[in-house]
């Protein structure tokens, strides 16, 4: 009598065990279905964007396929990303700002001085299409400047320039514009400093933000590109003030940090 009650109850946990198995595969299929479609679909909802990503492997284009300036031709390890790409981009991103905060009246500021092709080229791109569609944005502009690189590092410090003729900025909607966030702490500070003047919400479009173990985690509203952790130039993106009139975003060489280097 013994043997038939062992057996009963092996069986029952042999269904048990498969029923729990099913149950994990079934869930598993339906994770990745769910993210598959969620992938999809995140770019149409408002305040999630995905960056384009340029791969850590990326090994970019040879001078030798672009037009570059020739103080700039020994300078420079290789094009990362070409200005027509990059126009490309800032392009959908407009679009993106334009579909989220459309058509309430904004504040853009522009972060110098790295920021102002940017800025300047964003702002073409969203009159275009205020232009060209049934609703539009209004648009004041504003500027103001941080400090926080020497050289190819940064400081970890930073300073904050002009903030206090943002008083204006109390109860509206801002859309900073920034070239590239780092480590994100100088975003960081200045959204602080930002939140001291009241504004109704505040944005950030940032064309480029490295991955990098120095980052504390922030990531902008906005993201052009996402790159890998590598100084780069060009695009008004400068080294101690040098490459700000190169066209395409580039990798600086170590005979250019040698060159430009800030010297004591």
């Amino acid at each position: 009598m013994v043997v038939p009650s062992i057996i009963s109850d092996n069986r029952r946990n042999l269904v048990l065990t498969l029923s729990v198995e099913v149950v994990e595969r079934d869930l598993k299929n339906f994770c990745i279905f769910y993210w598959k479609i969620m992938s999809k679909r995140i770019g149409s909802i408002p305040g999630l964007h995905t960056a384009a990503s340029i791969l850590e492997d990326c090994p970019g284009y040879k001078l030798d396929m672009f037009c570059i300036p020739k103080h700039y031709e020994e300078d420079l390890d290789h094009v990362l990303i070409p200005s027509g790409l990059i126009n490309d981009r800032i392009e959908r991103l407009a679009r993106d700002i334009c579909q989220d905060l459309g058509p309430q009246p904004i504040v853009a500021l522009c972060v110098l001085k790295g920021g102002y092709k940017f800025f300047a080229d964003l702002l073409d791109k969203i009159k275009q299409l205020n232009r060209n569609t049934d609703e539009s944005i209004p648009i004041s502009i504003d500027f103001i400047r941080l400090r926080s690189y020497a050289d190819d590092q940064s400081t970890g410090k930073v300073e904050v320039l002009g903030a206090d003729n943002l008083a204006g900025l109390k109860g509206k909607n801002v859309l900073v514009v920034e070239d590239i966030v780092d480590t994100g702490r100088t975003m960081e500070k200045l959204l602080n400093v930002l939140q001291e003047y009241q504004p109704r919400n505040i944005k950030v479009a940032s064309l480029l933000v490295k991955r990098t173990t120095r980052s504390i985690g922030y990531k902008p509203d906005y993201t052009g590109f996402e790159i890998p952790d590598r100084f780069v130039v060009g695009y008004a993106l400068d080294y101690n003030e040098y490459f700000r009139d190169l066209s395409h975003i580039c990798v600086i060489n170590e005979k250019g940090r040698k060159k430009y280097a800030k010297k004591d």
